[in-house]
């Protein structure tokens, strides 16, 4: 913004900031340039987004637009919107999001889908027990215990920072049937413990060659741990795949979100482990092979 764009007889309206935030981030080749400049000024403005055309004459003043201005930077450098706001909705729910944790993904949703269908088919009388392993924001058992308020649930994840924001997430949520502690995977319980009825994640399974070509939003910001599964990409479905069926009960069922294109190679994985029958897989919103599911023998 120049001197001579903010003179005192032009003073900056809410619609002709947007317009020229819209311009800015397109010359930035930002994604979604005005829907972009829309949650970002309602952002710091601390408005809704249709306020912003209800009040599209209204003038800011100087500390509005520093503030503005100062979240438009932080996006032209490739910070996500979500870590900027500090927020992500997923499955209608408004979570805090931040640094330690992935932004949650709509293919994600998938993951819940499915479990959703999975636990209505279940006829037992007492309630389930599910987990959730790295659990992040908490995107999945809180969208799960959220529409399942007669099971228990548990989340872990290997980041104490993690935990304890999907721990406030649930707070800020009102989800109290769910249960959250830290480690790593499964290291933190014995096979000898109460059975689980179903265990899901979202592990890493992005090949560690394909991480420098993300978008710089991911690379420079989201935490790459939660990203990277080792050379062939597989080094976590590996684990979960091996070390899960001990911590199911017979007949329980183990959901497992994968990259689009490794359909094959963890069938071949399901295959020769032996500890698993009915496995199928489910598609995306896209059409991708995104979600993989098995029961234990």
């Amino acid at each position: 913004m120049s001197n001579q764009e903010t003179a005192p007889n032009q003073p900056w309206t809410i619609l002709k900031l947007l317009n020229w935030a819209a311009s800015y981030f397109q010359s930035y080749q930002i994604d979604s340039p005005k829907s972009t400049a829309e949650i970002l000024l309602a952002h710091a403005l601390d408005l809704k987004r249709i306020d912003l055309y209800l009040q599209y004459d209204r003038p800011l003043n100087k500390a509005e637009l520093a503030a503005f201005k100062q979240l438009v930077r932080r996006r032209t450098k490739r910070e996500p919107v979500a870590y900027i706001i500090g927020a992500k909705e997923f499955w209608s729910l408004p979570l805090k999001v931040g640094s330690a944790v992935l932004i949650p993904r709509p293919d994600t949703e998938r993951v819940v889908d499915v479990a959703l269908e999975l636990l209505s088919r279940e006829k037992l009388n007492s309630p389930l027990r599910i987990l959730d392993l790295g659990t992040g924001s908490g995107a999945i058992a809180l969208s799960l215990a959220s529409e399942r308020k007669e099971h228990i649930f548990f989340a872990n994840d290997i980041s104490y920072a993690a935990t304890a924001l999907a721990r406030l997430n649930a707070d800020k949520n009102n989800v109290g049937n769910i249960h959250f502690f830290t480690g790593d995977w499964l290291d933190a319980m014995r096979p000898s413990e109460m059975p689980f009825d179903m265990i899901v994640s979202n592990p890493p399974y992005i090949p560690s060659g394909d991480i420098p070509y993300l978008q710089p939003e991911i690379t420079q910001h989201e935490p790459l741990a939660a990203l990277d599964a080792g050379p062939d990409g597989l080094m976590c479905l590996r684990h979960l795949i091996q070390h899960a069926w001990p911590y199911l009960r017979p007949d329980g069922h183990l959901v497992l979100e994968i990259g689009f294109e490794q359909k094959d190679q963890v069938a071949e994985m399901v295959r020769g482990d032996g500890h698993y029958h009915d496995f199928a897989v489910h598609k995306d919103y896209g059409g991708h092979d995104r979600v993989v599911c098995m029961q234990r023998v």
